[in-house]
């Protein structure tokens, strides 16, 4: 086995501590690279030595295993920074940088077009990966390119134009695609008064934080919408709110939220979910889709997103 020291790899890091759902075994390699050149070494060294690996970023959009991830998992969680161009409307953000800090220097600089973004719990790259969005808007509407590079062959990077991200509701060609996002360039609208965007950046967030469960460990909103009906509204009207399996409950303020209420473990929250969809789909005929990533082994239960 190659000597893991110079890449700061750790070994049985338990990822519970790395979700906002605060549940997950341990990682049996754990890095947390500071530079992009870094990143590529790990990835490097996980194809060497044979293993699978996987990058994550803020854990806001994942449940993960009780049992925990072979392999190497990367968190790029400080692989943060961004370059504002006021005058061109441009940022240039790496894929750690959180999009709620993002939109807030955007607002800052009088740039409009991701005050829907402060209140995503996640990175750039998981919204680019995602198609993120809230409050009328997403990523797609003001992603120009993305810097990638391929698991497979690390040493190599490459840009895509947004044109080519294949973008839908909360969906990207990078979810079925194993392309590590490094950094994305957005093109937003310049010129705007500062202290005017900075006040719908904020109305924004205290709407998000005055319906929905901030203040505990949640993924964020669990289902996909099944356009034109919402999927909060039909949970709720089933009367699922407050349902629970262990320690994980449909919250009493925002039906799509599942949240930790302690102890919930991942497969309690897989639990719980699945028995949401099987209550939908018996009352509506809809099956709802998960936005949420499972990773690791988890047992056949929850509908397939």
């Amino acid at each position: 086995m190659a000597q893991p020291t110079p890449l700061g790899l750790r070994r049985e890091v338990r990822l519970a501590d790395f979700t906002t759902w605060k549940v997950g075994g341990p990682a049996q390699w754990f890095a947390e690279p500071d530079s992009t050149a870094q990143l590529q070494a790990l990835l490097a060294w996980a194809r060497a030595e044979g293993l699978p690996s996987r990058v994550i970023g803020a854990g806001s959009n994942l449940l993960v295993s009780d049992a925990g991830l072979e392999g190497l998992t990367v968190c790029n969680r400080h692989l943060q920074g961004a370059e504002l161009d006021s005058t061109q409307g441009l940022i240039e953000a790496l894929a750690g940088e959180p999009i709620p800090t993002l939109a807030r220097r955007a607002a800052r600089a009088g740039l409009a077009g991701l005050e829907w973004a402060v209140g995503i719990p996640g990175t750039v790259g998981g919204a680019v990966v995602m198609n993120a969005g809230a409050q009328g808007g997403c990523s797609a509407e003001v992603l120009e390119s993305i810097t990638v590079l391929d698991p497979a062959a690390p040493g190599d990077r490459f840009t895509l134009p947004a044109s080519a991200m294949a973008f839908a509701y909360r969906h990207s060609r990078l979810q079925q695609e194993p392309l590590v996002v490094l950094s994305a360039r957005f093109r937003l609208s310049p010129g705007h008064d500062p202290a005017a965007v900075s006040r719908r950046t904020s109305a924004n967030l205290h709407s998000r934080t005055s319906t929905q469960p901030y203040q505990q460990p949640s993924c964020g909103s669990v289902f996909r919408n099944p356009e034109p009906r919402k999927a909060g509204q039909l949970i709720e009207a089933l009367g699922l709110k407050g349902l629970s399996i262990g320690g994980a409950q449909v919250s009493p303020i925002h039906a799509n939220f599942i949240v930790n209420t302690g102890a919930a473990s991942a497969t309690e929250i897989d639990q719980l979910i699945a028995e949401v969809q099987r209550r939908v789909e018996v009352a509506h005929g809809l099956q709802l889709h998960p936005e949420v990533q499972r990773l690791g082994p988890f047992d056949a239960i929850a509908l397939a997103a």
